[in-house]
């Protein structure tokens, strides 16, 4: 007969090492993002930003798949350091724009070296392992959004 407790083990959470790895990513981005003086949040924030340049909070939201209760704080403090300006959309009022500024912009080429200072933390995968794991992970959270 099978352990009706079998789902309960650690060992057969699915979300656990998900949450484990994670975490130890983000970890490890920690004395990295600190020479650029970002959080993980504020740098993945950044990475948005020097794609576009110019963009709505809303859309950076849907992007990193944050609420405005915790991009908010991300964008002032972002503001603070000068790297981003915020202003309401001219054209509609209810949308608030986010552009780089040219220190923004500037930050963009010191922070060139954080990916390939962090791909040590999945050395062990091949290009493949790394394609397939990023579509899966790409996948989970489609389907959990």
């Amino acid at each position: 007969m099978k352990d009706k407790y079998a789902p309960l083990l650690l060992e057969n959470q699915l979300c656990f090492p998900l949450y484990a790895a994670s975490k130890e990513i983000v970890r490890r981005y920690t004395p990295v993002l600190d020479e650029l003086g970002l959080t993980y949040t504020q740098y993945i924030t950044m990475l948005v930003m020097w794609e576009h340049g110019s963009i709505s909070v809303k859309e950076i939201g849907s992007l990193l798949y944050l609420d405005s209760g915790t991009l908010t704080p991300v964008l002032k403090k972002l503001e603070s350091k000068g790297l981003l300006s915020r202003r309401r959309d001219d054209s509609d009022e209810r949308l608030l724009i986010v552009t780089l500024t040219d220190e923004g912009k500037n930050m963009r080429e010191k922070a060139l070296s954080v990916p390939m200072r962090m791909s040590c933390c999945v050395s062990g995968l091949t290009d493949e392992d790394k394609r397939t794991l990023y579509t899966l992970l790409k996948k989970i959270i489609t389907e959990c959004n």
